[in-house]
């Protein structure tokens, strides 16, 4: 289990309790619903500070997964702020000081508080996609990712999961359903000021290969090529890609 290496903005006593107290049961819920290889997410965040975990979207439990079994490490998400209208997914968002985004493309605001985070210790996660798969094939990234790591200058940290797309046929026949996470190897984003149009396309087609050769080839969708290819506009840290 990883250690608690940063200490996060003071956060009151109640606080504290309440985001022990969820996640607890978040770990009960989860251990009944489905069973977790992470091992490689957890070696790869004892060898990391705070930074972006990007993440492949297929349903709602991969947040829950990360967040569970990575305590006591502090972990936030950037959220569709439409989506604390919710008041189960307002409750979670707020327990786990979530970060809101509008559709309206606002981003100034989001990416600031994403600095903030990461600057008090906590760990931000994001999915490029935008939206669920649900059938775990990779869709296309959107490039806002691209100018949050450039303006925050955080490193990203790419982690895919697999088994997610079979929940709901194993919960209709009571059987767990097993999700196996797999880390990448963390990297900056090589550029200076904000990429043009055609740069942006190269830059996320190397983040979206990142994730893709993390999963199996028939889930790679459209990243296919660019799992196997060589990246020029990424630097990756601590290791090669």
């Amino acid at each position: 289990m990883p250690g608690q290496r940063n200490t996060p903005y003071p956060l009151r006593a109640i606080q504290r309790f309440r985001r022990a107290v969820t996640t607890k049961v978040l770990k009960g819920i989860l251990k009944v619903l489905c069973t977790v290889d992470h091992h490689e997410f957890i070696e790869a965040l004892s060898k990391t500070e705070p930074l972006i975990v990007m993440i492949n979207h297929i349903n709602f439990l991969e947040l829950p997964i990360l967040i569970a079994s990575s305590y006591p490490l502090y972990f936030t998400g950037i959220v569709k702020e439409e989506t604390w209208k919710n008041p189960i997914f307002s409750f979670l968002f707020n327990t786990y000081k979530a970060i809101p985004i509008k559709r309206a493309g606002a981003y100034r605001e989001t990416f600031k508080k994403v600095r903030q985070a990461i600057d008090n210790g906590f760990y931000v996660i994001i999915a490029p996609e935008g939206t669920r798969s649900r059938d775990g094939v990779l869709r296309e990234g959107k490039a806002g990712i691209i100018q949050l790591a450039i303006d925050t200058n955080s490193a990203i940290l790419p982690v895919a999961h697999n088994g997610g797309q079979q929940i709901w046929k194993n919960i209709k026949h009571f059987r767990r359903t097993p999700f196996q996470f797999r880390a990448g190897c963390p990297f900056k984003i090589k550029c200076e000021g904000r990429p043009g149009r055609e740069e942006r396309g190269q830059i996320i087609g190397e983040i979206m290969g990142q994730l893709a050769r993390l999963l199996p080839e028939e889930m790679r969708g459209v990243y296919s090529r660019q799992a196997e290819q060589e990246c020029t506009h990424l630097e990756f840290i601590g290791c090669n890609a």
